[in-house]
């Protein structure tokens, strides 16, 4: 009895040793750091705090939300220049690195999505300067972008469009109204027709008036009958826009065989743009001011970054106004009411 009461004794005295022994550590360790605290300069601690705080605000950055400031007007009304947003880039699988491979995601780009991308015509200045642009951009909340043209303004390096073609597509433009041709049917369908067929309410902006598109029309067909004679074809007045392109790029096609741009637009305006699979057409809202997937295709689904969720802070309505003309007067929410979900 006497043995196992000593034996207890002797393991609770040890306990006691262990705790104390550590607790007294502790209490030196955080002595220690009290007065390297005290010694430190108050800059130094500044300094410390920033690092902590911009490696906090990449880490969101780049694996969860962006920031992101609208460059152009080519999506008014859905959003407008100088726009804020955030961007989820954890939907699609993020970007291990700014610039190298991604996460992979199960959830893959949906049409109608307003979805960012790095910009396909965007010449890149090195691996090493695309990184740097992309931290700089993402720790300033994008408030600075280091990576500009000989004027001083910020390159197209992303864009963010509508998602309004996926794999197995063919669109056809009538006049710039974009005509659908889904993957195994024959029967084609304008966009707004399906888009309203849908519930979706984004505003497909038009600067061009039908007479606009005739006066061109007519002037053109002219041109090929002065410039070309014979081989322009007959009956120019009767041609509406859509018309007079196809043979607009029909005679210089004739006129200048050697050329194979010519006939790629010949081909682009009869067959129109087929996405292939594992690709996303994008396209701007407002059609008539958008560079977009009509000129450099599609973009590979590996390609998108992210997807547009929220306006934080709005851009000015004057832009939206300055893009509107009697037959497309300026649609939705105006100011700060416009923070919210992008739809």
């Amino acid at each position: 009895m006497d043995v196992r009461k000593r034996t207890e004794n002797d393991f609770f005295d040890r306990l006691q040793a262990i705790t104390e022994a550590v607790l007294t550590r502790r209490r030196k360790s955080k002595r220690l750091k009290q007065e390297k605290q005290k010694q430190k300069h108050i800059l130094l601690d500044w300094i410390e705090a920033f690092v902590w705080a911009a490696c906090v605000v990449l880490i969101v950055n780049q694996y969860f939300f962006q920031a992101y400031q609208i460059p152009s007007g080519s999506m008014i009304d859905t959003l407008l220049i100088e726009d804020r947003i955030f961007v989820n880039k954890l939907i699609y699988g993020p970007e291990l690195l700014p610039g190298t491979g991604k996460i992979p995601s199960p959830i893959k780009p949906s049409r109608n999505d307003v979805v960012i991308f790095e910009s396909p015509e965007y010449l890149s200045r090195g691996t090493v300067f695309d990184i740097a642009q992309r931290i700089i951009y993402m720790a300033s909340l994008s408030l600075y972008d280091i990576d500009r043209d000989e004027a001083g303004r910020p390159k197209a390096h992303f864009l963010i469009k509508r998602a309004a073609g996926m794999g197995g597509d063919r669109f056809f433009n009538d006049k710039g109204d974009m005509i659908i041709r889904f993957s195994g049917e024959v029967r084609d369908i304008p966009e707004t027709e399906y888009n309203k067929a849908r519930g979706w309410r984004h505003t497909i902006r038009r600067i061009r008036k039908d007479s606009l598109s005739e006066n061109i029309a007519s002037v053109k067909a002219y041109c090929l009958k002065l410039l070309y004679g014979e081989l322009a074809p007959p009956k120019i007045q009767t041609f509406n826009d859509f018309t007079m392109d196809i043979n607009w790029y029909k005679t210089l096609r004739g006129a200048h065989p050697h050329y194979d741009g010519y006939r790629h637009e010949y081909y682009k305006l009869v067959q129109g743009w087929y996405v292939p699979q594992g690709r996303v057409l994008p396209l701007g809202d407002n059609r008539d001011n958008s560079r977009d997937g009509r000129f450099f295709g599609p973009v590979k689904q590996s390609k998108i970054l992210g997807k547009g969720v929220f306006i934080y802070w709005p851009g000015s309505d004057k832009e939206r106004g300055a893009s509107s003309n009697p037959l497309n007067p300026p649609a939705g929410k105006t100011g700060f009411s416009r923070i919210g979900s992008i739809k």
